[in-house]
């Protein structure tokens, strides 16, 4: 599982038919101080997650098909929960940094 914070969604007109309900997101793997983590990563949308938002994302893909009831289907990651806080073991309880806005000149109003 991973740590990641929604940057957009993926709209394909041609796609497996696993994937016509559903929505798909481009999510951006963080480390836990906030600062991006790697390539960006795209999963389904099992929580109706939205841009900005900080996610957790299984990178398993049984528990990945599983979690929108598709099973058997070419599915490998999915969004799986909105973070709101990060508890460490050493006692230390934060919040991630707030998530930046929108790139609005991205084409998307």
């Amino acid at each position: 599982m991973l740590i990641g914070r929604v940057i957009g969604e993926v709209v394909s007109t041609q796609k497996h038919s696993a994937y016509e309900s559903l929505k798909i997101l481009l999510v951006q793997p963080l480390n836990l101080d906030g600062s991006n983590r790697g390539a960006a990563v795209i999963a389904v949308d099992a929580v109706n997650a939205g841009i900005g938002d900080r996610v957790l994302v299984t990178t398993d893909g049984y528990a990945a098909f599983t979690s929108v009831k598709l099973p058997a289907s070419p599915i490998d990651m999915a969004v799986v929960g909105i973070v709101d806080q990060v508890e460490l073991s050493v006692g230390l309880d934060f919040a991630l940094a707030p998530a930046p806005p929108p790139d609005k000149s991205a084409g998307r109003n």
